[in-house]
Formats: C-alpha cells, structure tokens, sequence
C-alpha cells in the first residue's frame, strides 16, 4: 500500500494546489508513482448539469493520473464555503469514512497519494469533523503551505502549534509567492519566521506569473531530496 502527504495551508489562497501539483509532477519526474486526491472542493462550476472540481482536474493533470475525477474527489460542492456549509447547502453529508476508504482505495495504486486539502486545518467537513481529524483518520504526515506576505508569522506558527498539539507529523513548511515577489518589509518578515519554525523550512517558491513556467525553476526552489528522505522515499 502507497503512502501519503496532507498538503495544508496556512489560510484560503496560499497556492496549496499549485504547489501539491508541482510536487506531483517533481516526484512523477524522480519515478515516483504519485496519485492525487482532493477530498472536497467547493466553488465548483457547473455545466451541462455537472460539477467541475478544476482544483481536482488540475492535480489529476499535473500527476498524470489516469484515476477518474470521481476518486480523486469524492466531494464536488457548488457553493464557494468551508466544505460543511456547501454540503449542508446541497443537502449533502460528507462522510469521513468514505472518503478515508477512497484513499486508502487509491494507495492500493500508488507510491505516494498527495491529498491536498480547503484553506487550513480547522475548516470543518462535518459538523463534528475538520481536516485535522481527517488527517488523524488517514494517518499521513502533513506539509505546510505559507503565503510570502505580512500575517504569515502568526498564521504558520499557530498551524504548526495546533498540529504539533494533535500529534500530527508535520514534515515541515514550504512558502509560495502567489500574488508577486515579497516586499523587502516581508522577505525581512519571512526571515524572522525561518528562525521561529519548530519544523524544517522545505523551499520558498517565487512568483511564477507565467502559466508555462520552467519546472526547473521551481525545483531548485524546493528542498525535494530532503522531502523524500522524510517521506522515507529516497
């Protein structure tokens, strides 16, 4: 059976899907055999009278999976909110148990299943139920998403403390640059974060506005050879 990586973020718009789909193509290129999984995605589109999981696509295309959408995301919700709030819209109860029984069905085809998550690790599935008790369910380590802008002191930190407090494996922090390069005001800001990190700084990855961005380019950004040792991996 595969293992698996919990691709957390910080907060709602820090490129988790980005970069969960850069490591996908990465750890496919290094002769990995990676499945992806994207449990619940909100804010689908519809056409034709079907839900569009575009985050779910996206992973399923970086990855090369040849897995149907279906698997890869269980849950395709319509309206843009935490995944609890769309279901209970569309009159739906997400279920923690099948979704965990999806991914374990997935690993039975793959090395590695990433399973990237909604926002951060406190949104509720359920009413009971968020992605921390998800990951507490799927027994998988967890990789931290930050954003490279002011707030990602306090966001990270209290990420890595309450997964800390849980005991999940959290393997360490990646930052992504979504919106542009970091001001000098907060690359001084990311500085003073690295030293704060009870966890090992994984990469920074720039700003790519460029859809057709050389994959190198985020690979020498991304420490990948210390990711797979911790994966066990390498």
């Amino acid at each position: 059976m595969g293992k698996g990586l919990f691709i957390a973020g910080t907060d709602t718009g820090v490129g988790k899907t980005f970069v969960a789909g850069v490591l996908a193509t990465l750890l496919q290129a290094r002769g990995i055999d990676v499945g992806v999984m994207k449990p619940a995605e909100t804010g689908c589109i519809r056409r034709d009278g079907r839900l569009y999981p575009q985050d779910a696509l996206y992973l399923k295309e970086k990855a090369g999976s040849a897995d149907p959408v279906e698997e890869i995301c269980p849950y395709a919700l319509e309206l843009p909110a935490a995944p609890s709030v769309a279901a209970d819209a569309a009159g739906i109860v997400i279920d923690v148990e099948w979704i965990a029984d999806r991914f374990h069905h997935l690993s039975t085809r793959h090395q590695l299943i990433v399973v990237e998550g909604a926002g951060g690790l406190l949104v509720p599935l359920t009413d009971t139920a968020d992605y921390t008790h998800l990951i507490e369910k799927l027994q998988i380590p967890v990789l931290v998403v930050a954003r490279a802008s002011l707030g990602t002191i306090n966001h990270t930190l209290l990420t890595c403390h309450w997964a800390m407090h849980r005991h999940l494996s959290i393997l360490g922090v990646v930052v992504n640059s979504p919106t542009g390069s970091p001001t000098l005001s907060e690359e001084a800001n990311l500085e003073a974060l690295f030293k704060r990190l009870p966890v090992p700084f994984l990469g920074h990855i720039p700003h790519l506005p460029d859809p057709a961005f050389d994959l190198s380019l985020v690979e020498k950004s991304i420490r990948l050879d210390q990711l797979l040792e911790l994966l066990e991996l390498s």
